[in-house]
């Protein structure tokens, strides 16, 4: 899409942004973009902890449910555990 692009596309490109919102508003316009991408980037680092902690908790969830306490295996003539002693 950007491939026959050159310099001077970009200088003419820069004209009309200069010319659409005036050299007042430039340093404006892009505090508040540089904003904008700081808050993007905290929402994704959150979004990529909250996942990681999610399969942390999940795994831990699982892992327990599968190990089974230990018992004694032992059993008397019925099938009835034995008493301990």
């Amino acid at each position: 899409m950007l491939q026959g692009l050159t310099g001077w596309h970009f200088l003419i490109i820069l004209a009309v942004i200069l010319l659409l919102f005036g050299a007042a508003k430039l340093p404006a316009l892009a505090k508040s973009m540089g904003q904008s991408a700081r808050v993007f980037k905290g929402e994704m680092k959150a979004m990529k902890d909250d996942d990681a902690s999610k399969t942390d908790a999940a795994s831990v969830g699982t892992a327990s449910a599968v190990e089974q306490p230990a018992t004694d295996g032992r059993t008397d003539a019925g099938g009835n555990p034995e008493p301990k002693s």
